[in-house]
């Protein structure tokens, strides 16, 4: 009997520790889980507090300026550029196609074009000026002078065309300096394996082509009213392009692919975050032809037997 007791009351030690063992490590997993809880509470407190608080009336409350969407809006350009390849229909196959041939005659014949250039000083020394112009600070400078003379005169095409130039040139400096890390082509001088990829080098693609292009295309795409514009900010990232080729710093694919996605970062900018209640400049280059030539119409009576011509001008 007395050993039954026994059992009986050492069953019962087992089983209160065995409860309080469980107590204990419900609790432990209760406190390993507090600091998720609250980082998940934080979150939805942020959440909640960037949330617009309702108006009672509707406002006259301007949209986001550009300025303060400045930083979010690369982030969002960045994951539609690197995500493009997956979008690409067969539509994109007038301007892909092409690109891609080119591209790949330009990569078998990389190494005799870059040959086919000697070491000559002048051209050297002049291809080194023009390449300025597609610089950090080159492009930079164009596109902080775009803004500031906006924001001095009040003028907010002017205004827009310095933000998002400097919105395309931070995306393409972005996507040419990943790339660059990721293919190390050498520089056409490079000794040895010059034109060889994954060596250590960085090359390609060229980094003044893309951002010439980038910022030139802005430019061109918000004045398309004014010729004179485009052929002026084409013509500066064409001869920037050029340069990086006689100067002896990238093959010509390098440059190719880099004024490729120049072009290509700068439209997708100007597209996304242009402000459509500004226009695209097609008006005012259609009053521009009006205004230079005459709207000219014949004119016959049967009955009078005359015939002749109507001259319209319109100033």
């Amino acid at each position: 009997m007395s050993c039954l007791q026994q059992t009986a009351a050492v069953s019962t030690r087992a089983l209160r520790n065995q409860r309080i063992g469980s107590n204990g490590a419900r609790a432990n997993r209760l406190l390993r889980a507090l600091p998720l809880v609250a980082l998940l509470f934080a979150t939805a407190i942020a959440h909640a507090q960037t949330q617009p608080a309702p108006t009672p009336s509707p406002q006259a409350a301007p949209t986001p300026s550009l300025e303060r969407q400045f930083f979010k809006n690369i982030l969002h350009d960045q994951r539609a550029i690197w995500t493009a390849p997956f979008r690409l229909h067969n539509r994109d196959a007038h301007w892909l196609l092409p690109l891609g041939l080119g591209a790949g005659a330009l990569f078998v014949t990389d190494q005799e074009a870059a040959e086919a250039l000697n070491d000559n000083r002048t051209r050297l020394n002049v291809s080194r000026s023009v390449s300025r112009l597609g610089s950090a600070y080159g492009t930079g400078g164009i596109a902080a002078a775009f803004y500031l003379y906006g924001r001095v005169r009040h003028d907010e095409r002017a205004r827009e065309t310095g933000l998002l130039a400097g919105e395309a040139l931070i995306d393409s400096q972005i996507v040419v300096g990943a790339l660059k890390l990721a293919t190390e082509r050498r520089r056409p001088r490079a000794r040895p394996d010059a034109g060889e990829f994954f060596t250590g080098g960085s090359s390609f693609p060229s980094g003044h082509a893309i951002s010439a292009w980038s910022v030139a295309t802005v430019v061109a795409q918000e004045y398309r009213g004014r010729p004179l514009v485009q052929v002026v900010a084409y013509g500066l990232a064409s001869a920037v392009s050029v340069a990086r080729y006689t100067g002896r710093n990238h093959f010509p694919s390098d440059i190719l692919i880099g004024s490729a996605l120049g072009y290509g970062i700068g439209r997708y900018v100007y597209r996304t975050h242009h402000n459509p209640s500004m226009g695209d400049g097609g008006d005012t280059l259609a009053h521009a032809r009006a205004k230079r030539w005459p709207l000219i119409a014949p004119r016959y009576d049967r009955r009078e037997r005359a015939y002749g011509a109507a001259l319209a001008w319109n100033f």
